[in-house]
Formats: C-alpha cells, structure tokens, sequence
C-alpha cells in the first residue's frame, strides 16, 4: 500500500512589497511536524532570521549555531533569549539563501519545542542552528523577522508544510 502525501502545504507567501514581518497564524494542530521554507531577499547583509513563536516574548529561547564558510568556523550559543534566531539571509537576488526550518512535535501540549534550522547561500555562509523554545503550548503562530533592522524584500518566498505522521 503506497503512502499518502508526507508534506501538506499550510500557507504560501511571496513579498509584493517590503515588509518587518511575516506571520503564519491559526495553525492547526494536525500535523505531527512543521517544516518552513523561506528564501528572504533584503538590503542588508548576513543578518538573522528571528522567529518569536506565539507572540511569546518572554526570554524562553535557547540557541546553539554551527557555522563556516570553506574557510572559517564559528560556533554560538545563547539562552534566555526573546527570539529563536537561526538562518541568514543573502542580499542578491541572483543567489538568495535558503532557510528551512524544522519545527519538531509542533502540536505537544507536553513538552517544550525544538527548533532546526538549516541556512546555506553560494555566496555566503552555511550555518545549522537548534532552538529550544522553553513553552509546553502547542505552536499555533510563527512570526519571522530579522535580528537587525532591516525589512524583507519584495519578491522574499515563505512556505509552511505540515508533516503527516507515516
């Protein structure tokens, strides 16, 4: 017996106009994962992707962020944060980065969230990122923004799928 489809498409997002933020809200809780993939477009250089989850914004993110470029590493971590930052994002239309994101047992009303996050560009960095957001609530909005203070560009894609358990 074949299985059915593994990811389900949630919402779809493409810029037509610059903007400090993009939400996806009133996510259902039937999917046992989420996956997010963004290619972020902006004028600015090798900043980070915030995300804040469920507008929570007490100090309950953890990071931990591998990183190299074929010829430097870098490695950080970070906690009692109010944003879970991981993925960078390109500044040329013509090589953007691509981010995804794994948000891991999404619909847990158990247990804290584990965010991956994988970011790599032929012009810039790869980096791997893993989150904790230090909340037993299931995740029904994402908010992406970025650390400095800078807005996505036009033309910036955002997709949310949801993962069917096999």
């Amino acid at each position: 017996m074949a299985a059915g489809n593994t990811f389900s498409q949630i919402a779809s997002t493409t810029l037509g106009s610059a903007a400090s933020s993009v939400t996806f809200s009133s996510i259902a809780g039937t999917y046992t994962d989420l996956v997010l993939v963004c290619n972020p477009i902006t004028t600015t250089t090798n900043d980070q992707i915030a995300i804040r989850l469920n507008g929570d914004t007490g100090t309950n993110y953890s990071r931990t962020i591998l990183a190299g470029n074929g010829t430097t590493t870098a490695s950080y971590r970070g906690s009692n944060e109010s944003y879970a930052y991981t993925g960078y994002y390109s500044t040329l239309y013509t090589n953007p980065t691509t981010n995804i994101f794994n948000f891991m047992n999404y619909s847990n009303a158990t247990t804290y969230k584990t965010l991956l996050g994988r970011s790599s560009s032929a012009d810039t960095t790869a980096l791997v990122s893993v989150n904790l957001w230090r909340s037993t609530s299931a995740i029904t909005s994402i908010v992406l923004t970025i650390a400095g203070a800078s807005n996505f560009s036009t033309g910036s894609t955002f997709n949310l799928y949801g993962i069917t358990a096999a």
